[in-house]
């Protein structure tokens, strides 16, 4: 009994000259240099260890590293931690499992066994005004003996990423982001499952055009090896233009299924300046389409070839005063430019990253800039045009099940001669086709003909209808095609002109 006393009073002693040591080292040695030591100590306890270790941060700069998502992936498909953090996004189907706060998993390699520990800790400052960051740090730590790290390192980072790419394509769970005013926790893209059933099956187009359209796609995404050989940046840019319901956004949705890539919609009127464009390029990710649709009405980028000659005289020191060639300020206090979307697109910056796809869409080909009509940011224009009868037996077969030469020669005949003249889309054509197909098939005759007739009997009305802001020479001469339907603005002519008409027989 009396050794036992003995014994905590000596430990108690042991202890109070520790704590007295402790409070003696912080009065007299500063923080900094307390901080040094035990970072020198930790290094000089590492250098007898059999282990080393390896961080992946999940912000790399300023962009997220993807390897870190691939880890998180990879792990959360097979950990069996005591602990584990569940995330299922809105609208989605797929369950994912990630490492909470301090917990670990072990893996094993080729023989080599690894164990991955997950770290969050909080943000102290922001280090830089330019670019926001999350709030929290977060990282996966690799801890391998040393005598495997040159044996399995590389091969097995790359294992990780091919099982993730694996994962991602079995879930099949592909998004679509839009950019937002308000950068919340560095991210500012904001995601939902992209769900979009359209695909160059149900697409409403000329079958060979549809080929060309696969065929080109299919070359981008093989032609890593081409565009490195040939010096170019892993990219190729789209123009989608025409009258409205002809199936521009299908088109967007059925090249993202086609290739399995994700959707990053740039809303430019919430973008305020040219640096802020960068950052959004920046936060992309491979493998992506990002889409500007209405180009020529989102922001104020004029056409400077038909801008006025003299030009407006305004002091270098003035930045408010007016520049028709880079774009100004719009109603939205917007002060991106032409020159900075061009740079986004295919400037230096246009390189931050690979195999992504820009989309243009527009109504009105004639009212953009040539600047952005050339190859490089709009490498291909695809004319969307009026339903022709191919892409009318294509909706056929999907609304009513039947292909077009199931309903007999003579409605086939009737049905390709009045789809031709009556120049509707395949937006207002699938929408007749919403009943049964008994009357489906003779109410969508009796409408073609009815539109056709319409276009016959005010198709002399071209001269006034350009005179209204439609100018077909020119989308001809901008696109290289001569389409011979009457504009979809002369149909909307046609119809105020019949308005008119049954108000003067009223009156």
């Amino acid at each position: 009994m009396a050794e036992t006393k003995e014994s905590w009073t000596s430990l108690a002693a042991i202890l109070g000259t520790l704590a007295f040591c402790q409070t003696l080292l912080q009065l007299v040695l500063p923080s900094e240099l307390r901080l040094a030591s035990l970072k020198f100590l930790s290094r000089a306890l590492r250098c007898f260890s059999s282990y080393c270790y390896f961080d992946v941060a999940e912000m790399d700069g300023v962009n997220i590293n993807e390897l870190y998502n691939a880890v998180q992936l990879y792990l959360g498909s097979f950990a069996s931690a005591s602990r584990l953090s569940l995330t299922r996004a809105r609208n989605s189907s797929v369950t994912t499992f990630g490492l909470a706060n301090k917990d670990f998993v072990a893996d094993v390699f080729h023989g080599v066994a690894v164990r991955w520990e997950h770290a969050v800790t909080q943000r102290q400052s922001q280090p830089s005004l330019w670019r926001s960051l999350p709030v929290e740090n977060r990282s996966f730590k690799l801890r391998i003996r040393k005598r495997g790290k040159d044996l399995i390192l590389n091969s097995y980072l790359d294992h990780i990423i091919d099982k993730a790419n694996d994962i991602r394509r079995n879930n099949q769970e592909r998004l679509i982001y839009i950019n937002s005013r308000s950068d919340s926790r560095g991210r500012p893209w904001e995601s939902v499952p992209f769900k979009h059933p359209s695909t160059f099956d149900t697409l409403a187009m000329d079958l060979e055009k549809k080929r060309d359209i696969m065929e080109d796609l299919r070359d981008f995404e093989a032609g890593q090896a081409f565009y490195q050989r040939t010096g170019r940046a892993w990219k190729r840019g789209y123009l989608l233009y025409g009258p409205p319901g002809t199936g521009k956004s299908s088109m967007i949705a059925a090249m993202a299924n086609f290739l399995s890539y994700d959707i990053y919609d740039l809303e430019l009127t919430v973008v305020p300046s040219n640096s802020e464009l960068r950052k959004l390029l920046m936060k992309t990710s491979s493998k992506s389409i990002i889409v500007i649709e209405d180009i020529d009405c989102s922001v104020n980028l004029p056409n400077r070839s038909k801008a006025p000659k003299a030009p407006t005289p305004r002091s270098y020191s003035d930045p408010g005063g007016p520049n028709a060639a880079s774009g100004g300020k719009d109603g939205n206090n917007n002060t991106m430019t032409l020159s900075g979307l061009l740079n986004f697109t295919d400037g230096l910056w246009s390189c931050c990253g690979s195999e992504r796809i820009f989309v243009f869409t527009t109504n009105h080909i004639d009212k953009l800039d040539p600047a952005l009509l050339r190859s490089g940011p709009m490498d291909r224009h695809i004319y969307m045009s009026y339903c022709s009868y191919a892409a009318l037996k294509i909706l056929l077969r999907s609304y009513l099940g039947c292909e077009g030469e199931d309903l007999g020669e003579a409605a086939v005949s009737e049905l390709r001669e009045a789809v031709e003249k009556a120049k509707m889309t395949p937006a207002d054509i699938s929408e007749e086709n919403r009943r049964n197909k008994e009357k489906a098939v003779s109410e969508l005759l009796e409408v073609l003909r009815g539109r056709a007739e319409r276009n016959e009997k005010y198709g002399g009305l071209r001269e006034e209808c350009q005179s209204n802001g439609v100018d077909e020479e020119e989308q001809e001469k901008r696109a290289l095609e001569s389409p011979k339907e009457v504009s979809y603005r002369e149909n909307d002519f046609c119809k105020k002109v019949e308005d008119e008409d049954e108000k003067k027989k009223a009156e």
